[in-house]
């Protein structure tokens, strides 16, 4: 089965359960909205072609690891968008979670989806529980503080913080726990696949912040001009255009060259290549390609 299907059927299985019998109607609706339809499926998409670069012995081990990864992005978005942060009214070019069922639903769905995570790896884990300590602490720790994505939404409550510190935490932290997770599912180690992970999640980063500068609404799905009316930190506006895409090319090069020995290194390098196209505006990707 290819990637993209494992990873929907995946998080299709999980929201079923949660939605399931005796579940209040407007938090399973809220689930399954704020899940379906996906975006690219970045994280959990990498997640899954590393694990399958070091030969996983056990897929569904890796796939559980990839819906946690993107259940929990899931959740970040939910949150992200509520009054109390970036009271946006637009994720993914449709109403955020809380516009279409209301705070107190929104709150409740990202929290239902953290949990959900967790027992979502727990369950794709029984044919391979020597992993599930691993997986764990490497998922966990990119959710939570010191720095996770927790962190780096907090980080936006501070009244100062450095580009780099606040990128690693918001963007880098999930993305260094897909290439992580994918290695240790394959049953390798884990901790040489971190520095991929950082690249690609800098990386992202700074293409997003091109996307806030550069889109429109309608192409991102989202608000625009988020970071300039909130004061964060952007590395367009820090680097200007130019500088910014030359960083985003370095680190992509970075990103490629930092893959460890594996039997399926080349393939990889191909599949990021491909992936990385769609950090890219539209205007920048067409030309790149």
């Amino acid at each position: 089965m290819a990637i993209g299907a494992r990873i929907e059927r995946r998080l299709d299985q999980a929201v079923t359960e949660a939605e399931g019998p005796g579940a209040p109607p407007l938090l399973a609706a809220a689930l399954r909205y704020a899940v379906f339809p996906g975006g690219h499926r970045i994280r959990p998409r990498l997640c899954l072609s590393v694990a399958e670069a070091c030969g996983a012995a056990d897929p569904e081990a890796a796939d559980a690891a990839a819906a946690a990864i993107e259940l929990l992005h899931c959740a970040s978005l939910v949150h992200d968008d509520l009054p109390c942060f970036d009271d946006a009214n637009l994720r993914r070019g449709k109403a955020s979670v809380h516009c279409e069922y209301g705070v107190p639903i929104a709150v409740l769905t990202g929290d239902a989806l953290i949990v959900l995570a967790f027992e979502t790896l727990t369950n794709g884990t029984v044919r391979s529980p020597s992993c599930l300590a691993s997986l764990t602490a490497i998922i966990a720790g990119a959710v939570g503080s010191p720095r996770g994505i927790v962190a780096g939404q907090a980080w936006e409550c501070e009244a100062a913080v450095s580009l780099s510190d606040y990128q690693r935490a918001k963007t880098g932290a999930l993305f260094v726990a897909a290439t992580a997770a994918g290695a240790a599912a394959a049953g390798v180690n884990a901790k040489p696949w971190g520095v991929l992970g950082a690249k690609l999640g800098e990386a992202y980063q700074v293409a997003d912040d091109l996307r806030d500068v550069l889109c429109d609404e309608a192409e991102l799905g989202k608000p625009i001009d988020q970071d300039a009316a909130r004061f964060r930190p952007n590395a367009a506006a820090r680097l200007g255009v130019d500088g910014a895409k030359a960083r985003l090319a370095t680190l992509i090069g970075e990103a490629m060259e930092s893959i460890p020995a594996c039997p399926g290194a080349e393939e990889l390098r191909a599949i990021i290549k491909r992936q990385t196209l769609q950090f890219l505006p539209e205007r920048f990707a067409r030309a790149a390609a």
